[in-house]
């Protein structure tokens, strides 16, 4: 297969893992997994102040790489 179609085959890929995670975070909350931690482990971080709030899912952050790193290692073994 020439390069474009690999590179195509990869935005294509990348494509549905973010849709669906997109959808996962979306309609997860209605759900008891995975809404119920996503964005809510120890370690993420919640400021609040009177007028503004700041948070980074910094601890969901990496467990989703490391989760997709995984798949992504399995799916590509020749």
């Amino acid at each position: 297969m020439d390069p474009l179609g690999n590179i195509g085959k990869t935005f294509l890929i990348a494509g549905v893992v973010i849709a669906a995670i997109g959808a996962l975070m979306m309609f997860g909350p209605r759900f008891p997994w995975p809404g119920s931690w996503i964005g809510r482990l120890p370690g993420d971080i919640h400021l609040r102040g009177k007028t503004w709030s700041f948070h980074f899912p910094i601890v969901t952050s990496i467990i989703i790489s490391v989760v997709l790193t995984i798949l992504i290692n399995f799916f590509s073994k020749k």
